[in-house]
């Protein structure tokens, strides 16, 4: 029978290296803030507001969302920092949390997603960003099938700012329509109206399959103080619209009680009697098992510094069930790694980016940069991507790239095309795809490695991601590049035209910085949460349980009659390049240098720039005289902003004669940068 073989990845890190420790540091200090700026965001606008919801004999809307979870772990909030940091109107209010929680909550044992007006926040009106926000939600469990829960406590919209809610394509409008799919498509939809529901407010629950009031709710199409002003009619809202009327009379809600925990006790009755979850079904014979290597390590392996360099299978060992992974491909486009593992028992299809140097397919003595997408890589991701999609395995992709090759090479191959092809694949993927930004999210790269815009139904960020074109160092050359050398050094003379360019680069290298910044990108909803590294498996785990819930609106097929098992087949077959030994041997091979009898060198192994230390203060790697040991690390060389450690990759000690280059110097691929003799 075909079988995956997976096998174990990963390894126990070093906890007490100063240098690993102390990125760690900088991401807990990193992750804190994000749990503070969390905290203030769930209060909405405080605890005033929230006793006032309180002496009304309501439930705050986060009271609400865990009393409906099983537990309170099983609340997976997105979209939270949408609209942080602006202010709206005349009175410059802030909109916490957009005035809406949107989550994925498990009740009754399987997983819905919940949109709950935060009755805080100027009693859950809806601001700009606000019908983005429930329609993002509202389309991700189209995408999945999971059933909605709305708790609707909404006075209307923000009218200060209508004009940026009432119209247009994803105007507070677009709601109703995406209940109008979600009922079309079968999705099961029940509302709870426990507070204020007011024009459109009103609309959206009425839709809904089941439709709970509770006594303090109303439903209206216009209040009581428009009423009076249209109709000189001196009635409150509730007379108009309460339980009273809508369940007695008018029929648009279904049942009338008390009040909060009794209309949550309701629906989570209404959610039971759906049927199960099929993720047992898809478990078979597995279980959930938790990885082997423990993920707070994450924050020892990843690098807050997008030029430092890490081993993604690492990552991926603390990400996947018991550490275990089949990788697809392994000698292939190795500046990508792909494969199969299960997280939570379920089988979920792994692309990431790799971080290494790694040797080029075609000239085993020249290296190539990890982080970048090369033609093998690229047509490597399109053709397990599409195996996963026929499969309909759930995929999900790990980003950290500096985007696509550039150069003749990049040119001459094709690159375009392969990207094209790439872009193709996952524009038609059915199956769901989740995307990570583990940091960096660069040019084209971010495109074609399912970002936002490739609609994947899940897109998460760390506090260390960086999404944008480019960085902004790069970005400041790009800009002043007719005022700099080739080294890219300002090329004046004159102190005050010097000046004048080192401020004006200074000036884009921040603002960049700042649009890079991942709150920035979550408050515009470009990325759908911001979680701390430690949460990415919680979001993953849940992402697998969503995809594989429902059963019968797409294809997930036997694992014995999967098409990678076909793949797996071709690619034993195939004439492979050498493996890593031989590559390693190729790439110590001797050149004889005329200065030193019975010398060998040490030669650069790609174009790019070559620095002796690690920073301009530290001491250099090696010196003239010191005897270095396989692996050792000799220097760094920098591609696209990124570092890359040279190590020795000879197999016994040898001993440094010559040094042919000074620190931050150009080099090109084979030039002979060290002089060694045994």
């Amino acid at each position: 029978m075909p079988k995956l073989i997976l096998k174990p990845i990963g390894c126990q890190i070093d906890g007490s290296n100063p240098q690993l420790n102390q990125n760690r540091e900088h991401i807990i200090a990193l992750e804190s803030r994000l749990k503070e700026r969390r905290e203030v965001i769930l209060q909405g606008y405080g605890p005033q507001y929230q006793a006032r919801v309180r002496e009304k004999g309501k439930m705050t809307a986060m009271d609400r969302v865990v009393a409906l979870a099983d537990h309170a772990n099983d609340i997976l909030p997105i979209n939270t920092f949408v609209n942080d940091g602006l202010l709206f109107g005349d009175e410059k209010k802030s909109s916490p949390n957009a005035g809406v929680i949107t989550a994925f909550v498990r009740v009754a044992g399987r997983y819905v997603m919940v949109i709950a007006n935060d009755n805080t926040v100027a009693s859950g009106a809806w601001w700009p960003h606000t019908p983005e926000k429930i329609i993002r939600a509202q389309e991700i469990a189209l995408r999945l099938r999971l059933p909605v829960v709305y708790l609707v406590d909404c006075s209307g919209l923000f009218l200060p700012e209508q004009g940026a809610t009432f119209p247009g394509k994803t105007g507070a409008g677009h709601i109703f329509k995406m209940n109008s799919l979600l009922s079309d498509q079968g999705v099961p939809q029940i509302a709870g109206v426990c507070g204020d529901c007011i024009a459109g407010g009103g609309y959206m629950p009425i839709i809904s399959d089941r439709v709970f009031m509770t006594e303090q709710a109303y439903m209206v199409i216009a209040g009581a103080a428009l009423i009076r002003g249209a109709k000189s009619q001196h009635l409150s809202s509730h007379d108009i619209g309460g339980p009273h009327v809508h369940v007695h009379i008018s029929n648009c809600a279904d049942v009338r009680v008390p009040d909060d925990l009794a209309m949550l006790q309701k629906i989570k009755d209404e959610v039971e009697k759906l049927p199960t979850s099929a993720v047992p079904y898809y478990r078979g014979q597995k279980s959930p098992a938790a990885p082997k290597f423990d993920d707070s390590e994450l924050s020892l392996i990843i690098p807050a510094s997008p030029r430092d360099t890490y081993d993604i299978r690492q990552v991926l060992a603390r990400l996947i069930d018991h550490s275990l992974f089949y990788e697809f491909e392994p000698q292939v486009g190795q500046e990508v790694v792909c494969g199969i593992a299960y997280v939570a028992g379920l089988s979920i299809g792994f692309l990431a980016n790799a971080l290494e140097l790694f040797p080029h397919p075609q000239n085993p003595s020249v290296t190539r940069a990890g982080g970048i997408l090369y033609r093998e890589g690229v047509a490597k991701l399109a053709r397990f991507g599409r195996a996963l999609n026929d499969d309909g395995i759930p995929m999900c992709w790990l980003q950290d790239v500096s985007g696509f090759d550039v150069g003749t090479e990049a040119e001459k191959t094709g690159l375009l095309s392969y990207g094209s092809s790439l872009i193709y694949a996952n524009s038609t993927h059915q199956t769901p795809m989740m995307t990570v930004l583990l940091r960096k999210a660069s040019g084209a790269g971010y495109y074609a490695m399912a970002g936002m815009p490739y609609d994947p139904v899940l897109q998460i960020s760390t506090t260390i991601s960086r999404l944008a074109v480019m960085e902004g160092h790069t970005l400041a050359i790009g800009a002043f590049h007719t005022k700099l050398d080739d080294n890219f050094d300002i090329a004046t003379k004159d102190p005050q035209e010097r000046a004048r360019i080192e401020k004006g680069m200074q000036a884009v290298r921040e603002r960049i910085e700042e649009d890079m910044d991942p709150y920035k990108a979550a408050s515009k909803m470009d990325t759908d949460e911001v979680v701390m590294l430690s949460e990415i498996r919680k979001y993953l785990s849940c992402f697998a349980e969503c995809s594989y819930q429902a059963c019968g609106y797409r294809r997930i097929k036997n694992p014995r009659i999967w098409s990678l098992h076909d793949l797996a087949a071709d690619s034993r077959d195939a004439v492979l390049r050498p493996d890593p030994q031989t590559l390693a041997t190729a790439l110590e091979t001797p050149h004889e240098e005329d200065r030193f009898e019975n010398a060998s060198s040490i030669d650069a192994p790609m174009d790019g720039m070559f620095y002796l230390s690690a920073s301009p203060d530290a001491p250099p790697y090696v010196k003239i005289g010191d005897r270095i040991a396989p692996g050792q690390a000799l220097g760094l060389i920098e591609v696209m902003k990124c570092f890359y450690p040279v190590k020795y990759q000879g197999h016994k000690p040898t001993t440094i004669v010559g040094i042919n280059i000074k620190n931050a110097t150009p080099v090109s691929s084979g030039m002979k940068i060290f002089i060694t003799r045994e």
